[in-house]
């Protein structure tokens, strides 16, 4: 399985890169993880159009405030279910400051919320990439998650 994470704005905080760039490496072990930043904010219509063009094709999960929000089993189970059900690219799209259009909520597979909290766009992509990885050792019985 293939994830690929497009989100609008590049990472910009030292720390942030930092953490993006650690779980990008532990990822490496277990699955295949590309990131794709656009570093022009474009405003929430375009952007929106811009991310459902480059997940075309892909088992696409917006990340948004609305959006259902799940503890790390529940992410493991579906990440197992989706496997067995043969997805090969997943696509997790991040908007910009104005998040997504309700256009982009309706065509994407899962609308995810990763916290009540609003996120800057560099710390949601760091914690979005730590919980990948989590995903993936629990499923391999590793004990990184207890």
């Amino acid at each position: 399985m293939k994830w690929q994470i497009h989100a609008i704005g590049k990472p910009s905080l030292r720390y942030a890169g930092l953490g993006i760039e650690e779980y990008q490496k532990r990822l490496r072990r277990y699955a295949d993880v590309s990131l794709h930043t656009d570093a022009k904010d474009r405003g929430q219509e375009k952007n929106s159009a811009h991310l459902l063009d480059r997940s075309e094709g892909a088992f696409r999960i917006a990340l948004d405030e609305r959006g259902e929000s799940w503890t790390t089993a529940q992410f493991s189970k579906c990440v197992e279910s989706w496997q067995l059900e043969g997805v090969k690219n997943i696509a997790l799209l991040i908007g910009g400051a104005d998040g997504h259009t309700a256009a982009l909520r309706e065509k994407a597979d899962h609308v995810l919320c990763l916290s009540k909290f609003t996120l800057q766009h560099e710390l949601a992509l760091v914690v979005l990439l730590e919980q990948i990885y989590r995903v993936h050792t629990l499923m391999r019985g590793e004990p990184y998650h207890r």
